[in-house]
């Protein structure tokens, strides 16, 4: 299956490729005493020297590493890949993307068949960590710079790290924000021109956009979902397809989706309701065939140089030391956020499924290939060399 130009658009705009360049110039727009710069450049050089360190045993181990990373569209972590490898050319490194609720179901298939292939795993299902945590199937390892990720992005026993924050809310095209794009509101897309120009990620096929209605429904109750889908949107699989769509301005708005935050872009984080941010988590498995090409893999992507230069980051990075991009406060200034709340809402799987059956009521059965894997060639152990 081959994809239009519009959603790999969207594919960037959703995961943070658009907003490299603005986040690399994110640092400018906090002051910094020149010995805090000094400070900077001392710890940027102590983890260079760091990564060097884990760079020989990972060549001694044999210069590979295979990485399950969750995402919609093949080739979305191409970036990251790409950026590693420059960094380390003599490294094989296997990206593998695909919706986080099959690569899941991937390594605990590899675990309980004794054939593991993922080395690493950075996930949207946050509930998965926990239970591998509880399982004995991580390896404890605090990845460099680990000492500078905030609280809620990490495991207090250092069996799993953030390594980025990502953030699902209002899109809307710039054309039609209000004066004061924090005034917008859930009520403003039952208004007679979104009428046919609503496009919707199905909530019952992404757990982070179902968390998004979850707090729609404790808002506005479910009379609103009823009038939502009267508003006759368009569903599709993937948070990319949606975000382009609002982009390009074929649509003019969805809801509980990433995409473009920078000043003036599509993204919109209402000064009053709710919106969805967490911690994307990553981890080791014990049993890792490729241990020491992890650890490099991880503790490069939570490097303070990675970081600044948004390589990893969607929104916010998880580091204490990395300023927000252009345009957005920092997370902990947001007050109708929770970095935990999502976590929390995984973890209750009955829960979450009573909620996805009911709101499935609304919105009907998921359709479409799987947006990550289209053509179902991935199988059970990609990533293998």
């Amino acid at each position: 299956m081959k994809f239009s130009q519009k959603y790999k658009l969207g594919a960037a705009v959703a995961t943070g490729v658009v907003l490299a360049a603005v986040a690399t110039t994110a640092i400018a727009q906090t002051p910094r005493s020149a010995q805090s710069d000094r400070t900077d450049r001392t710890a940027a050089a102590s983890e260079q020297d760091q990564l060097a360190a884990l760079h020989r045993a990972a060549k001694a181990e044999g210069g590979k590493v295979t990485v399950y990373m969750g995402g919609d569209a093949p080739g979305q972590w191409d970036s990251l890949a790409k950026a590693f490898t420059q960094q380390f050319p003599d490294m094989k490194l296997n990206l593998v993307t695909d919706l986080s609720k099959y690569h899941d179901a991937r390594i605990d298939n590899q675990l309980a068949t004794g054939k593991l292939v993922a080395d690493a795993a950075i996930l949207q299902t946050t509930q998965d960590f926990d239970r591998w945590k509880k399982h004995g199937d991580l390896l404890k390892y605090r990845p460099v710079g680990w000492d500078k990720v905030f609280t809620n992005a990490k495991d207090k026993d250092g069996y799993y790290t953030g390594v980025f924050y990502g953030a699902f809310s209002y899109l809307v095209n710039t054309k039609q924000l209000p004066a004061k794009a924090g005034d917008f509101k859930g009520t403003d897309l039952l208004k007679p021109e979104f009428k046919n120009k609503l496009i919707l990620t199905y909530p019952n096929d992404d757990d982070a956009v179902l968390f998004g209605y979850q707090q729609i429904v404790d808002e506005y109750g479910w009379d609103y979902l009823a009038e939502l889908a009267a508003q006759n949107p368009k569903l599709i699989r993937g948070v990319p397809g949606s975000a382009a769509g609002v982009a390009s301005g074929d649509y003019l708005a969805s809801i509980a989706v990433g995409g473009d935050a920078r000043p003036n872009g599509t993204q919109v984080f209402s000064d009053t309701e709710r919106f969805n941010s967490w911690a994307q988590r990553g981890a080791i498995f014990k049993e890792a065939p490729h241990q020491a090409g992890a650890k490099l893999f991880m503790s490069w992507l939570n490097s303070q140089t990675v970081q600044k230069n948004a390589i990893a980051t969607w929104t916010w990075s998880v580091r204490k030391d990395v300023a927000p991009p252009a345009g957005l406060k920092s997370l902990a200034s947001y007050r109708n956020t929770d970095p935990k709340a999502f976590a929390r809402f995984m973890s209750d799987r009955d829960a979450v499924e009573r909620f996805r059956s009911q709101v499935e009521l609304y919105f009907g059965q998921v359709k479409g290939a799987d947006p990550g894997d289209p053509d179902n060639t991935l199988g059970r152990t990609p990533g293998a060399f």
